[in-house]
């Protein structure tokens, strides 16, 4: 991701108490970069999660001294928001054109940002909790141009963005928290007795793993909500 930030170099210039000593980079590491800083972030979040990320582990990992960092964010907030961004950034599909399939890049675009989120679990707790940056923002804009294209009104807009929004969230949460066995759920299923439960017990609930094919159709029952009558 390139990464751009105005009024860098004035802010750098005011940082005179940082020694010479401190920017040194050893010879054996990649010169130290905003780009570099923020993979290793991500990185790092991947491995230790939100908690296991400081500014002396990032340096350690980065073979930097802590002050070297300083020189390109201004605190561990905003290396939160750089890396949450930098995850969450959308291509769209090979050769995106715009076309008559609305439904078909909604459920690319959402598919992708679920897949996004569960291939770095950290994410979804960030993203209500941070500033949104300019990735999801262009996620964001770049539903609503689609949805608005297929007609839903103005005045729907919002409410169509936050149910999507919502319906992500909610589904990458629960998968990515889910951690109970096959032999678990098995377990669990064997308990249920249909004179309590008998619609989950006959419709065997919780056996049920198909947890994308789940998505992809739960998607479908609120895109044709949404679909103009």
């Amino acid at each position: 991701m390139a990464v751009k930030r105005n009024g860098t170099q004035g802010k750098r210039s005011q940082r005179i108490s940082v020694s010479l000593q401190s920017v040194q980079e050893p010879l054996s590491e990649p010169p130290l970069s905003l780009e570099r800083i923020v993979a290793t972030a991500v990185e790092l979040l991947d491995a230790q999660g939100v908690d296991g990320l400081t500014m002396r582990r990032l340096a350690d990992r980065l073979g930097s001294g802590v002050m070297s960092l300083y020189w390109h964010v201004d605190n561990k907030e905003e290396v939160f928001d750089l890396a949450l961004d930098s995850v969450l950034e959308y291509r769209g599909p090979p050769q995106m054109v715009e076309s008559q399939d609305w439904r078909g890049e909604v459920v690319h675009m959402l598919d992708d940002w679920r897949a996004s989120m569960l291939r770095h679990p950290w994410s979804a707790s960030l993203l209500p909790r941070r500033a949104l940056g300019p990735n999801i923002l262009g996620r964001l804009e770049l539903l609503s141009k689609t949805l608005s294209r297929a007609g839903v009104a103005d005045t729907d807009l919002n409410v169509a963005i936050w149910s999507l929004w919502n319906y992500v969230m909610g589904a990458t949460i629960t998968r990515g928290s889910f951690d109970l066995s096959d032999d678990d759920r098995a377990a669990a299923q064997q308990r249920l007795t249909s004179e309590r439960y008998p619609t989950i017990e006959r419709s065997r609930l919780l056996l049920d793993s198909d947890w994308d094919g789940a998505f992809r159709k739960g998607l479908d029952f609120l895109l044709d909500g949404l679909a103009p009558g």
